[in-house]
């Protein structure tokens, strides 16, 4: 992911989240040296990743899909190819957080060797009120 690709990954991100990331999120992601990539198709951004990866653990901070282009497999796609890099650099455990209510991102996570550890009360911005992550890990040895 570079500058050119933010406007395309902030369209994504608006039409797959009620609560999106900015362009400042994803520029600030760029900045603070996180690994940032982008999935092609038929040369525009279908998906992209930002993972932080640091002291053997990494943390996956977002993954996403354009709407049009879900549930054909470049979601597992793209996260096997953030755990590899998060091997690649030497992680031993790839955490994240997802919404309680995302049963179709936890299921894809669980696919991929994902198990939920824990909660955090309050974490995702709902409205009016706050949704509950559900904590996931994958160790990498």
């Amino acid at each position: 992911m570079v500058a050119q690709d933010l406007s395309a990954v902030e369209a994504i991100e608006r039409s797959v989240y009620t609560h999106p990331w900015t362009i400042g999120n994803f520029t600030d992601s760029l900045e603070a040296g996180y690994h940032c990539w982008i999935l092609e198709r038929e040369g525009r951004v279908a998906g992209y990743s930002v993972v932080m990866i640091a002291a053997g653990e990494a943390h996956l901070l977002n993954l996403s899909i354009a709407l049009p282009l879900q549930r054909r497999g470049l979601g597992g796609e793209l996260l096997r190819f953030v755990v590899k890099l998060a091997r690649d650099h030497a992680a031993l455990t790839i955490y994240l957080e997802v919404r309680e209510s995302n049963t179709a991102g936890r299921a894809l996570y669980a696919q991929y060797g994902f198990a939920e550890i824990g909660q955090r009360r309050g974490y995702y911005p709902a409205g009016a009120v706050r949704e509950d992550a559900v904590t996931m890990e994958k160790k990498l040895q």
